[in-house]
């Protein structure tokens, strides 16, 4: 075997990119978070420091948005990794509409998904949010003749960590479950 053991080491990178939304009292605030993840069809995962301030807000009304980052304002989303809700109020950082749900949704994200937090798993000082998907909202620049997102169309910003690198998603190399067949 050629591998070499290189540690406990989170290997399951790039991510895609994202800016989670809440709301704080009556304002909406956002973070840049790349742990985050599918857990079932209904369901993804976002994982953040308990430390930050937006967590209050998930906290309390247990609704966020998921907004998914592309290259077009990729350089607003990046800024939200690097300005403390704690210390600034982010709540003019985007122009947003609120969705029908109670999220804030960014107005710029081709892709945005409001969810809702059935629970929160606390982890080495991280809040796990457990989020049931109540609805996406796609912009028609990313569908396709049938109504879905169109991957060809929508690149997501991917992240990639420990270099902190920023990546687009790229070209088709297979068909899932069809690689195989005759």
């Amino acid at each position: 075997m050629s591998k070499q053991n290189i540690g406990a080491t989170l290997a399951l990178y790039p991510c895609p990119v994202m800016v989670v939304g809440a709301m704080v009292g009556d304002k909406p605030t956002w973070t840049l978070v790349a742990h985050a993840g599918t857990v079932a069809h209904t369901h993804l995962m976002v994982s953040l420091m308990q430390a930050h301030y937006i967590n209050q807000g998930i906290r309390e009304n247990k609704k966020l948005s998921v907004n998914i980052v592309d290259e077009s304002w990729l350089k607003a989303a990046d800024k939200m990794g690097t300005v403390s809700g704690n210390k600034a109020d982010k709540s003019d950082a985007f122009a947003w509409t609120m969705g029908e749900h109670g999220a804030p949704l960014i107005d710029a994200a081709k892709v945005s998904i409001e969810c809702e937090v059935d629970g929160n798993v606390e982890l080495e000082k991280f809040d796990h949010f457990i989020c049931k998907i109540l609805a996406t909202y796609a912009d028609d620049s990313v569908l396709n003749e049938k109504g879905k997102i169109d991957y060809h169309t929508f690149k997501p910003v991917l992240f990639e960590f420990p270099t902190y690198e920023y990546f687009v998603t790229g070209d088709k190399v297979g068909d899932c479950g069809k690689m195989n067949k005759a």
